[in-house]
């Protein structure tokens, strides 16, 4: 096969690659949807929850595009037609993504509810290729705004691109996107399960996802705005923005080489390839279900690596400056090796087959205190390794090529994001069909089938949520050189040397960007608090009110629920995602580029801490009650379940909502440092 045209023509491969993802997503929703939807009683469950998504993502992205379009003028007038484009491509394709996987998402649960009824397998493999649309489509759609601007750009530039400010407005479209689908998203999701298993569970001893619950219905909803549409939207962020970061500084660094801008397009395009087979063979044998996903992940790497090997030994045969082609290629190995060691490291935390889950399942024998003591203590202890992974991947990576090797090492990461998100947007669709089977009343073995299928996507979304984290990490640090870089290339004498700690407007920088997350993640929670606070008084108000409800004889008004927890996730998530767009205008403007350089740091470093504590001691803490419920230290509806209840309820804000927010949160006032460098010398 001849593949020259991959170096004669890189930017159109990138494309062509990008498309095929899509191409191949579109395919698998088509099999998706060939599946029969059950009996009338299953679809009456399904269709009042696509209907409550689809509300709710069109009331959050009414929202979104006010404050867009204004961001739009502001772009335009400031840095040209071609940079509010930009903006507007990245915002508008990071929802295409997040809204066709959600969509896929609301009509694949039904099918697997129904492909329970068969068998494990079955339901595994429907679930896995509803999941894989949104992968296909989030890695396909990144690729193509990032590639098919820049080839766009080429064309107005006679084929030289020096001017790179339309790509940061991109990345700033998407990150905007992100920040709201991710919090307005995971406010819904957990304020609606907080509030369900507060009424249902504690007070009324009702089992999860029984039809009795007038918040069922919503806390079903959210799974799917938070997990499915939240992570495609985060996903699509964290590749562009890596991607452009990579061209950002491979084109400072080495001035006038047009080979710096291909590379992590054509990365990207390979893995793609590599993400679809590696799709293929996920396969289950037996039962082992994380088997059949590390099976597919697994194959995706090892043929990325072989393509990278191949890409960067024809695109820079020579080397690059000082850096031979073997150093480039083994920056790319370091990104397949991070993502590797944080889907082990997570799975060690949050599984139900390790130590940490079964410590927290123990400790709930005593009491709720010492559960959610043990809890926190996982949560914390969970840093360490992987900022220790990620510390020895920034400095191997450094050794090799410098910081553009490090930006190599974040963007192979980056590039199985289609296999990836496969394997994270398979948990809300079985976590929905065990919803569908319990509440439509089928039989116990349906519900045997999908509730492991729940606890392993519970592990799943976990792992995902520390990839992207990494993968951030490693953008964000990436972002934080180009900013520099920026600056030095803007004003004579501001270089690395500048940010020196005895400088005070450093060290304030430092104290005010690390305060961020603290601040972001207290108001995320806060915010779930008042939401589910609305959605308690309302799910009681319906048992108090509504006669018949608990003996089955009347019917919960479930749209009321979805209603009130809708209304209450767009009131909340606007004031915390206003921190990360205005944090640095202000602290840049008031206190200059010095002290903006330190906020960044300040955010990176803080920002990692919190969020891999989050979402790996919220997805510990589920893991612990899933652990018990499987009939353990007395199973369901003993003390230590209910302990676990409640330690779980602490956790669910912590792993949906505020955690993997600060995700976009440390990204998108990196992508606004560089965007108003130029403007604050």
């Amino acid at each position: 096969m001849d593949l020259s045209f991959l170096f004669t023509k890189p930017v159109s491969a990138a494309i062509g690659l990008s498309i095929i993802s899509i191409i191949y997503g579109l395919i698998l929703t088509s099999r998706v949807l060939s599946h029969p939807r059950g009996d009338k009683k299953m679809n009456d469950i399904a269709d009042a929850i696509q209907e409550g998504a689809t509300a709710y993502l069109i009331r959050q992205y009414k929202v979104v595009a006010v404050i867009g379009v204004i961001i739009f003028a502001l772009l335009y007038a400031t840095l040209g037609l071609i940079s509010a484009i930009g903006f507007a491509i990245g915002a508008i394709f990071s929802t295409i993504a997040g809204v066709i996987g959600m969509s896929v998402a609301v009509r694949s649960n039904i099918r697997t509810a129904q492909a329970a009824k068969k068998g494990l397998a079955q339901a595994f493999n429907l679930a896995f290729q509803g999941g894989a649309v949104t992968g296909m489509m989030v890695a396909g759609l990144a690729l193509l705004s990032v590639s098919g601007l820049f080839f766009v750009l080429l064309r107005l530039n006679q084929g030289v691109v020096t001017n790179l400010e339309p790509l940061i407005a991109l990345g700033f479209g998407g990150s905007l996107i992100s920040v709201f689908a991710r919090l307005g998203g995971g406010i819904y999701t957990k304020s609606a399960d907080v509030g369900t298993d507060m009424v249902g569970k504690i007070e009324k001893g009702i089992p999860e996802d029984d039809p009795r619950n007038p918040g069922v219905i919503a806390d079903l909803v959210g799974d799917n705005v938070g997990d499915d549409a939240g992570m495609a939207a985060d996903l699509f962020e964290t590749y562009v923005i890596t991607a452009v970061a990579a061209m950002i500084l491979g084109s400072l660094t080495f001035v006038n080489n047009q080979s710096v801008f291909f590379y992590p397009l054509l990365l990207g395009g390979v893995s793609i390839i590599a993400s679809i087979i590696g799709s293929l063979f996920v396969r289950l044998s037996g039962e082992s279900i994380m088997r059949a996903l590390y099976q597919g992940l697994g194959i995706a790497s090892v043929l990325a690596l072989i393509g990278f090997y191949f890409v960067t030994v024809n695109l820079f045969p020579e080397g690059l400056g000082s850096i031979s082609s073997l150093n480039l290629f083994y920056s790319s190995i370091i990104g397949i090796i991070v993502t590797i060691g944080m889907v082990i490291i997570t799975e060690f935390f949050t599984s139900k087959k390790f130590g940490a889950v079964k410590r927290i399942a123990e400790a709930s024998s005593t009491g709720h205190g010492t559960n959610v003591i043990a809890g926190l203590a996982v949560s914390m202890k969970s840093t360490f390794a992987p900022i220790i992974l990620i510390s020895a991947a920034i400095l191997v990576a450094h050794s090799f090529a410098g910081l553009y090797g490090i930006a190599i090492a974040a963007m192979s990461m980056l590039s199985l994001t289609g296999i990836i998100v496969a394997i994270d947007a398979f948990g809300p669709i079985t976590d929905n069909a065990g919803g569908i089977a319990e509440m439509s009343g089928l039989p116990e073995k349906v519900r045997n089938v999908t509730d492991p299928l729940d606890a392993v996507g519970n592990t799943t979304k976990a792992v995902t949520k520390a990839y992207a984290i990494g993968s951030a990490g490693l953008a964000a640090l990436v972002l934080f050189a180009s900013y520099v870089q920026e600056l030095a290339k803007s004003a004579e004498g501001i270089n690395e040397a500048t940010f020196s700690l005895s400088d005070p407007n450093v060290l304030v920088g430092l104290f005010i960007g690390g305060a961020l997350p603290y601040l972001f993640g207290a108001l995320a929670m806060e915010a779930v608090g008042k939401a589910s606070m609305s959605i308690v008084n309302e799910i009681r108000r319906q048992f108090r009110e509504i006669k018949g409800i608990m003996t089955g004889k009347a019917k919960p008004e479930y749209a009321k629920a979805v209603d009130i927890v809708t209304s209450a996730a767009i009131k909340e998530m606007i004031v915390p995602t206003l921190i990360p767009v205005l944090a640095p205008v202000i602290v840049g403007f008031t206190l200059g580029p010095k002290a903006l350089g330190g906020l960044l740091v300040g955010t990176i470093v803080t920002g990692l801490f919190v969020a891999i504590s989050m979402t790996t001691g919220g997805a510990a803490w589920d893991n612990a009650k899933k652990y018990i419920e499987e009939g353990h230290l007395g199973g369901k509806g003993g003390f230590a379940h209910q302990s676990a209840v409640t330690g779980d309820t602490v956790g669910d804000p912590y792993k949906d909502t505020a955690g993997p927010a600060i995700n976009p949160m440390i990204k998108v006032i990196n992508i606004v440092a560089l965007l108003i460098a130029s403007f604050i010398i």
